[in-house]
Formats: C-alpha cells, sequence, structure tokens
C-alpha cells in the first residue's frame, strides 16, 4: 500500500491555525474538567474489576499490543477524550501534516518527517513538488556510499578498509542515531552484519567525549561523519575540527577528503572545512533535528556500521506505524490514544512527569530520545498563535530500563509522587539465556517484572491487608501502598530493526498528537536560543580576556565572579600560543594511537 498525499497549499493559508480558538474553551475540555472530579473518586481497583472495561482498553496492531486499562479512565473517559479531538480538529491535523502544508508557522516550515519512509513510490508534497523522489535519491547514495565503505572499495588515505565510525551531532542529530544503534547492537541479525565494526558518537563539546570517542581508534582506519544542517553548530564544529586535526596529524591534509564526509545541506561550507561536496549527503529543512533519525543523520552511520537492508527494515517498521496513524480510526489508532492519555494525565489529573521504563536493555537509550523529542517538542507556553495557555501542557519525560529502574526510583513512584508509567516490553529475547535447574529463564525474570509492576502501582497494598498478615502496628503506614497509579502497558513481538522503527514512530506521533490538541507548535524549539545568544557573549569575553588580557565587564555580579575565578585558575594558559601548546600536549594523553597533535589554525 502507498500514501498519495497531493495538496495545494497556496490557497490554505497559516491563519487557519491563527483562527482556532483554545482548545480549553471548547466544550469537551470543559466536560472534561467536570468529569475529572469524579474519576478521582474512584479507585484504580473498582475500574480492573470490570472486565469489559479493560478488554476494551486492549488495541493491536502489527504484532504491537497496547494494555491501557490501568489508567485512571473509564470508557466515558475515553469517549470524551475522543471528542476533544474531534473539536481539536485532530484528523484534520493530522491530513494536513501528512499533506506538506507548513504546519510549523513560526519557521514556515512543513513537518514532513514521515516522507524519510515512505515507499518510492509514495506522493507526498510540499509547496506542490512530490518530495519522495528527492529522499530516496539520497537512500540511493547512502546506500552506494555505505556499501562501498562495507566492501572495502572506498578506503582510508593508507589504503586501509575503514572499519570504524565516529559520528558527530548533538541534539538529534545524536539522541535518535546513538537509541537505535544501542536497541540494534544485540539484534542477531545487525550483529551479524556488524562483526569488525565499531560506531561511537560524538556529541558533548567537552574535551572528555573526544578522548573517550578516538581512544584506542586508529585514524587510518577510522571515517568521520559530520552531522550538522547547516555546519555552524558550534559543538559540532569546534569537534569536526578537533577530529580533522586529529586525521591531519597522523595522515596529513589530504586525508580529510578520505576520512570525512557529512550529513549538511551548506556545500559551500563543507567544502571550506575540506571535504569533497561530493561526500555530503542533503535533508531538508521540513525535517526538525528531533525527528531526523529516519533521514541520512541516522541512515549514513548505522548503515555503515550495520549495512542498508537492516536500516531499511527500521525505516520499513516506522512506515507501517505512519499508516496506521494516518488512516486508523481514533478509537483503535495507538499514537492517537497515547497522546490523548498524556494529555488526560497531564492537564486533568494535574500529572506533570512520566516514567518510560522498557523492560529490554537494548532500549536503554530510549528513554533520552524520547525526553528530547517530548519536551523539546511540547514544553511550550504558548499557543501556536501566540497566546499564554491557561493550563498545564507538556511533561517531564525520565526513565531507565527494568529491572534497573525498580531498584532507582521505583520507591517514589509506588509511594511518593504519582507518575504515569509506560511498560514497554518484548516477547522474544535478543539473548535468550536458559540456565539449567532454574525455575525460569533469565527473560522470564525480566518479564515476570515486567507483568507484576503495572499491578502493583494500581492494586497497591491496604492497610487491612497488612493487618491480616500480622505485620507490627508500628510498620503498617510505612507499608501500606495507596495504588491508583497509572499506567499503560505497551507490548512488542521482539525487538528487531523493524519493530525499533514501528516504537520510535509511535513516539514521534504521539508528541503530534498532544502539540495538535494542545494547539501549539510542537516543531520549533525558540527555547533553546536565548541560552545559546549568552554563551556567545560570554564566549567572547574569555577570548578577550585570555588573549588580551581585558577584565570581565558587562556581566552581573555573580556571573563576573565565577568567569573570574575561571580566568584566574586558568592564567596560565592565557595566551593563544600557550592555549595551543596545553591542548597539544593534551592529546597524546587522551590517545595513544595518535601518537602527537599539532593544532591547526581555523
Amino acid at each position: 500500500m502507498s500514501f498519495l498525499f497531493i495538496a495545494d497549499v497556496s490557497s490554505i493559508g497559516v491563519s487557519y491555525m491563527a483562527s482556532v480558538a483554545l482548545i480549553s474553551e471548547s466544550g469537551s475540555w470543559k466536560d472534561l474538567k467536570v468529569h475529572v472530579e469524579d474519576i478521582k473518586k474512584t479507585h484504580l481497583r473498582e475500574l480492573m474489576a470490570d472486565p469489559g472495561r479493560c478488554q476494551s482498553m486492549v488495541v493491536e496492531f502489527d504484532d504491537i499490543l497496547l494494555d491501557y486499562s490501568r489508567q485512571c479512565a473509564t470508557l466515558e473517559t475515553v469517549n470524551k477524550l475522543f471528542k476533544l479531538a474531534e473539536d481539536a480538529c485532530l484528523k484534520e491535523k493530522i491530513n494536513r501534516m501528512f499533506s506538506g502544508e507548513r504546519i510549523n508557522s513560526t519557521e514556515n516550515r512543513s513537518v514532513l518527517h514521515v516522507a524519510l519512509r515512505a515507499q518510492r513510490d509514495a506522493v507526498i508534497c510540499s509547496d506542490g513538488k512530490n518530495v519522495v523522489p528527492d529522499v530516496w535519491g539520497v537512500l540511493d547514495k547512502l546506500k552506494e556510499f555505505s556499501e562501498r565503505v562495507r566492501n572495502g572499495s572506498w578506503v582510508g588515505a593508507t589504503g586501509k578498509e575503514l572499519k570504524d565510525v565516529i559520528a558527530i551531532g548533538i541534539g538529534g542529530s545524536f539522541l535518535g542515531p546513538l537509541f537505535v544503534h544501542t536497541a540494534l547492537q544485540t539484534d542477531p541479525e545487525a550483529n551479524q552484519y556488524a562483526k569488525g565494526r565499531q560506531l561511537r558518537f560524538l556529541a558533548n563539546v567537552d574535551p572528555i567525549d573526544v578522548a573517550r570517542n578516538i581512544t584506542g581508534l586508529n585514524p587510518e582506519t577510522t571515517l568521520v561523519v559530520v552531522v550538522s544542517k547547516t555546519f555552524t553548530t558550534a559543538e559540532t564544529m569546534l569537534n569536526a575540527r578537533t577530529l580533522r586535526a586529529w586525521i591531519i596529524d597522523a595522515l596529513g591534509p589530504s586525508a580529510v577528503a578520505k576520512h570525512m564526509v557529512a550529513v549538511s545541506t551548506n556545500l559551500p561550507l563543507v567544502e571550506k572545512f575540506g571535504i569533497d561536496p561530493n561526500n555530503a549527503f542533503a535533508f531538508w529543512d521540513w525535517v526538525g533535528g528531533r525527528y531526523s533519525v529516519c533521514s541520512a543523520v541516522g541512515v549514513l552511520p548505522l548503515s555503515l556500521q550495520y549495512g542498508f537492508a537492516v536500516v531499511e527494515k527500521f525505516l520499513k517498521g516506522a512506515q507501517s506505524i505512519d499508516q496506521h496513524f494516518f488512516s486508523a480510526p481514533l478509537e483503535k489508532n495507538i499514537p492517537v490514544i497515547l497522546g490523548l492519555l498524556s494529555i488526560w494525565n497531564v492537564s486533568f489529573l494535574g500529572y506533570p512527569a512520566r516514567a518510560i521504563l522498557p523492560y529490554s536493555q537494548a532500549l536503554e537509550k530510549f528513554a533520552p530520545h524520547i525526553q528530547q523529542v517530548s519536551m523539546e517538542s511540547n514544553g511550550k507556553g504558548v499557543s501556536i498563535d501566540g497566546f499564554p495557555l491557561p493550563f498545564e501542557s507538556g511533561e517531564i519525560d525520565f526513565g531507565e530500563p527494568g529491572t534497573n529502574g525498580q531498584h532507582s526510583f521505583y520507591q517514589l513512584i509506588h509511594q511518593g509522587r504519582v507518575i504515569p508509567c509506560d511498560f514497554i516490553g518484548v516477547i522474544k529475547s535478543q539473548q535468550p539465556v536458559y540456565l539449567k535447574d532454574e525455575i525460569v529463564n533469565n527473560h522470564d525474570e525480566l518479564m515476570s517484572n515486567f507483568f507484576a509492576q503495572p499491578d502493583a502501582l494500581a492494586y497497591g497494598k491496604t492497610a487491612e491487608q497488612l493487618q491480616k498478615e500480622n505485620l507490627p502496628q508500628h510498620l503498617i503506614s510505612h507499608k501500606t501502598f495507596t495504588g491508583n497509579r497509572p499506567s499503560l502497558s505497551i507490548l512488542l513481538p521482539s525487538l528487531n530493526a523493524y519493530n525499533i522503527g514501528q516504537l520510535l514512530a509511535t513516539y514521534e506521533h504521539r508528541v503530534a498528537v498532544q502539540g495538535f490538541i494542545w494547539g501549539i507548535n510542537s516543531f520549533d524549539q525558540w527555547g533553546v536560543e536565548l541560552g545559546k545568544s549568552l554563551a556567545t557573549q560570554v564566549r567572547k569575553q574569555l577570548h578577550a580576556s585570555r588573549v588580551k588580557g581585558e577584565p570581565v565587564e558587562g556581566f552581573n555580579f555573580s556571573t563576573k565572579t565565577m568567569l573570574s575565578k575561571y580566568l584566574k585558575v586558568l592564567e596560565n594558559f592565557s595566551n593563544h600560543m600557550g592555549e595551543k601548546k596545553f591542548l597539544s600536549n593534551l592529546f597524546p594523553l587522551l590517545n595513544k594511537c595518535s601518537g602527537r597533535i599539532t593544532l591547526v589554525d581555523v
């Protein structure tokens, strides 16, 4: 099945969004505000006693099972949430996203990460142009390049095969690809294709991150992928210049073209940097950074590590959920249901946080990725047309794989603050272990906790139950569990590349649903700009003080005091040549393979 999305957006202005009143003014929102008071009086023990209700709250699609019966909601609640979705014109907004309309109005951009995993014959338009051929043009180029590197026809400057890859990027250029890489590492099929290869991610501008990434690597066998749409991101480009110096020191300036490639749209800066523009892989302004893992941002490093065939299965898994999200009715639509439940928990029940709890170590980087997707997308205080929101939106996302989290923060979840939980389980382990004479195998032990924890949160344990167990009176209050703590469970059949793509797309679309209903722009991120702007001022001051000896001026007392302290401690390196010498001496300590490094002026 292929999508056919053709829209003449010239007649549909951004004013559409501006004409929509705040959703909190709708009758369905006000109805839910009244309804929530009744729900607060109802315990999950009562709700779970209704088999019909529980059965109605299980949804399946493409071997994914969602059970949301442990949410503090009745069937009436769910119906009211669907009415809220209708009043928010949710279906229409989904259609507008898939049609390529510029729904990111503050940046005047389409939002088309779904096009990154569309079938080759699909038609998805932006400004009247089908973007799918361009997407597949890049995918074909990525496939050809990654296969050349993997089969040894593309080699480094000394003729050695490039077995090691360092991907430099930050934020969305790092978290998504790292999540997928971590999830694939122990998948039997992907692992087979990755034998003898290494993939590392350099994100932090902290030189410690540089040290950890180059330790044990040989520049002769290392390929560096620089990911920056504009090729101007401060942290990414400083890290790129640092690794360029590492390569030049070992192999000479001409080696850069063989050992560094780019994912960028700024070809002049790519070429100026020393990378052959023919080895630059494009993506588009309708791809937000945190939604870019299915573009060259993720596909290039992942294909170099696992082969394009594995990555293509990941894209197909995401495409499966895209089709489901676009076409399934609301009551059977997994991302829609998830998004509505989050709105219910945040804006009506007043729970500001959400725990993402995958019972698979392979998903250890999933929560950090979704943390960015969710909190950067929906961490907004104004509507898309600029009006302050009179209700809470966005949620604090955190998480850790089970059962690790049980020995960390579950205490608070069970007996402290109420934090709705997403439990993610996998039926078939990537790496099953069976030990003789054990009651259950290792994966069964893990999944026993996956099945038990939601019930513990929902039912709790009463003082009366503890008294019947003859517990000493002074311990009863300490061992009482109030229960009535909402959760939902997602059960995946396995955790191969296809399933990982499904999981990614499910959460991406969940975030979009929340933003569409809250009436905010989930696709810009102006909140990250102010701190970066102020950092530029500090950077100028550090340079002026180090190089010219100028005093710290133009800052408040606190910042001036800390800056002065920082500069004083490092005053031995205050001139430019001293700093270069300091860094030159640092690198041999970081990487024995590099021998020495001479920093070049940039």
